[in-house]
């Protein structure tokens, strides 16, 4: 028998029969009327389960992790105010009822739509079943293995900087805190850990942080046990963090405890750690078999101590209501949730991949017109840099120039990242901009890339446009699900409704002289071009870099876009292409306004011989170039500067009459830029196509810098053994 049937028989039996768990007596400022509408909002998310099961039994729902057990979550939502974010656990569906309720929001009819995956679904149009909402200021969460906590504490760090930088689209007030719900067993995760470090390191130096982490320990993460007493012993002593506990199965005392953590984190902007225990009932999900790890006396106890039981004892204790009342209560719910779910499963669903891809990217936005950075403002903090921006200059000191032009004119521009303060980055790009623009735009973070792109998240969420940067592209895989899990699928999961628009700096690929090897010279892009939606953009010289960075900025703030920047390190300092100080690799500062299109390419001659690259291998293409003239092969360099998605349109028509291709790829084969080229080109086009792309190995540091991967004479041997192939096409 499906254990959600043996607890709902029992609540029955034993509400009838008088027959409630041991607990305390009611004591809390908590009105009748609200621990009644707390005990419908239990209701509610028990019979939501219930129906979720029985649903998918029929073939007619399609997830069954539910919340039964952590019922006391509508306590917890009372206790706060409907416009605090929450980002919360999959298990808080009573949290999602609870709130509806405040805000007149038909929960049941908007969850069992998201159980049927139904296009009315009003969160996901269908997508998933995900708790969030737009109106309850909820964004949506799947089954977040604790990543969700990075962004918490970035969207309650950015509650402070709003009083100070206002961002046009501000989404949460300035008297607001963030809640951010997650299991005990999820605590154990390293992003919990480096997010909850992140708070208290914030915390720890005064800097507000309105952030209540809220920790449900029902002592069981799937089929492993938490110890007992461990997140106490984990979390109750820890610098900046304000420690709570309740009982959440007692929704007075959870009540009273969270408005008191509320009351704390509002007041002193500083971050609490509530910690309410709970049971879990029905196993982790509806295909969970739990007698299969567990005694049954083990998971029989916790059903014996059923939070809706404890509930309607307090109600009854406190003359909220009659047992009489509780039954009418619960079997109301159960009849409107019924009543509900056969309409539901009448209702559309996605059909195909353009209905299923239509949100993965978001809709544009109105923001106010700009008419760049004031004269003023621009001559006091570029000072002695002005005459200079007329004569060439490196990549490094371009992009400098144009991340204080981009800051002068947006403020709602934010950086961050490890070092780009005081020092102004590992390789100089943002000297100058914490003096000019302040340590609260220009943050140096501790070392934790999760916390980094988690800062950015959150912040995007309430209105500001951050660019974080990732010191190294190695670095980026510490936290690459906090661009993939998150960022990149917020749009997807809410139907366009939730967007993170940020422009992601790394420092990143190969051909550092006798530097760092491996972890600071990495040539693959693979992770983030298998990501949906995302924008990834290498430029390959200082004009463009600038030119593309002003793009990336536009499509951050109007189009709500994820865009990835990946500066090629060993052209930041670069100055000369073919021999010592012919310093024609440098440039001279774009006149503001001007920009590269998002998909536009850059093309260099009209040969028949077209040679496809971007970043180092565009650089490496244009020394080869010269060689490939000398020996009567004319070229045509193509630039693609858009890494993913491909600028198809503009790449094909880049290539004109040409009659072969070379594609030059500085990544590894697998996987990278190259081979979707190569696809590409080879579907779209009948010209003999070739790649030259970096052997399958890690970079090595010293003399063999560049052994793995393309140089100068390679692309000159690979373009000479293609000149010889013929267009493709039917025989003479």
């Amino acid at each position: 028998m499906d254990r959600a049937d043996v607890v709902d028989a029992a609540f029955r039996a034993r509400l009838a029969s008088g027959d409630f768990p041991d607990g305390a007596a009611p004591t809390g400022p908590l009105s009748d009327a609200e621990a009644v509408a707390i005990f419908k909002a239990q209701c509610l998310s028990r019979n939501l389960d219930r129906r979720s099961r029985k649903m998918q039994a029929a073939g007619e729902g399609f997830y069954t992790i539910g919340s039964s057990g952590h019922e006391g979550m509508a306590a917890v939502a009372s206790a706060l105010r409907p416009d605090d974010m929450a980002f919360l656990h999959y298990r808080d569906g009573a949290f999602q009822t609870r709130r509806s309720g405040q805000v007149g929001v038909d929960a049941a009819q908007d969850m069992l739509l998201s159980f049927a995956t139904s296009v009315d679904d009003p969160i996901s149009g269908g997508r998933h079943k995900v708790l969030g909402s737009k109106a309850l200021n909820i964004p949506p969460q799947t089954s977040t293995i604790a990543s969700h906590l990075p962004k918490a504490v970035g969207a309650a760090y950015s509650i402070g900087l709003c009083q100070r930088h206002q961002p046009e689209h501000q989404q949460i007030p300035n008297d607001g805190l963030v809640i951010c719900s997650f299991g005990d067993a999820s605590s154990n995760h390293s992003t919990a850990q480096g997010a909850i470090n992140t708070a208290c390191w914030t915390s720890y130096q005064s800097v507000p942080l309105p952030l209540l982490f809220v920790c449900e320990d029902n002592g069981i993460g799937i089929s492993t046990r938490t110890p007992q007493g461990w997140i106490k012993a984990n979390f109750g002593q820890k610098p900046g963090l304000k420690y709570f506990h309740a009982n959440g199965l007692d929704l007075y005392e959870t009540h009273r405890v969270t408005a008191e953590a509320a009351a704390y984190v509002r007041t002193r902007k500083k971050p609490a750690f509530l910690h309410i225990s709970l049971v879990r009932l029905y196993g982790h999900a509806g295909s969970d078999l739990q007698q299969a790890y567990l005694a049954k006396d083990v998971f029989e106890e916790w059903e014996a101590d059923d939070p809706l039981l404890h509930s309607a004892r307090l109600l009854i204790a406190s003359d909220a209501a009659t047992a009489d009342e509780i039954g009418a209560i619960y079997e109301q719910t159960e009849a409107k949730c019924a009543r509900i779910a056969e309409q539901v499963i009448t209702r559309p669903r996605l059909q195909n991949a353009t209905e299923v891809m239509a949100s993965i990217v978001p809709p544009k936005r109105d923001m106010t017109p700009t008419n760049g950075p004031s004269t003023d403002a621009r001559n006091a903090l570029l000072d002695t840099d002005l005459p200079q921006m007329d004569k060439p200059q490196p990549m490094s000191r371009l992009l400098n120039w144009a991340l204080t032009d981009l800051m002068l004119t947006h403020g709602d521009i934010v950086m961050m990242g490890e070092d780009i303060g005081a020092k102004g980055g590992v390789y100089g790009v943002t000297q100058k901009l914490a003096t000019r623009f302040g340590r609260d735009r220009m943050i140096d973070t501790l070392l934790d890339e999760q916390s980094i792109l988690g800062l950015a998240i959150g912040m995007a969420h309430n209105g500001f446009t951050p660019i974080p940067e990732i010191q190294f592209l190695a670095y980026l895989h510490n936290a690459e699900d906090q661009i993939r899990g998150e960022a990149a699928t917020l749009p997807f999961f809410s139907n366009g409704q939730f967007t993170n628009p940020m422009v992601v700096r790394i420092a990143g690929l190969g051909y550092q002289k006798g530097f760092g090897g491996h972890f600071h010279n990495d040539n693959s892009l693979a992770v983030l071009r298998d990501i949906p939606g995302v924008i990834v953009a290498v430029p390959s010289h200082g004009a463009d870099a600038v030119k593309m960075m002003r793009e990336c900025v536009r499509l951050a703030r109007e189009e709500q876009r994820v865009v990835v920047f990946v500066e090629p390190i060993a052209l930041y300092p670069m100055r000369d292409l073919h021999e010592k100080d012919d310093k024609g690799w440098m440039r001279t500062y774009p006149p503001l306004g001007e920009t590269v299109a998002f998909g536009d390419v850059g093309v260099t001659g009209d040969g028949p011989l077209a040679i496809v690259s971007y970043g180092n291998g565009h650089y490496l293409s244009q020394q080869a170039a010269q060689v490939l003239d000398d020996q009567g092969i004319a070229t045509r360099i193509i630039d693609i500067r858009w890494i993913s998605p491909l600028p198809e349109t503009d790449l094909l028509n880049a290539l004109g009459s040409a009659d072969k291709v070379l594609v030059v790829d500085e990544c590894r084969k697998s996987g990278n830029v190259g081979e979707g080229l190569v696809s590409l080109l080879t579907e779209k086009t009948d010209v003999p196509v070739s790649l030259l792309a970096a052997e399958e190995s890690f970079i090595a540091t010293g003399p063999a810098y560049a052994a793995t991967m393309p140089s100068c004479d390679s692309i000159v041997a690979a373009a000479i053994a293609l000149n010889g192939t013929l267009r493709k096409g039917p025989p003479e």
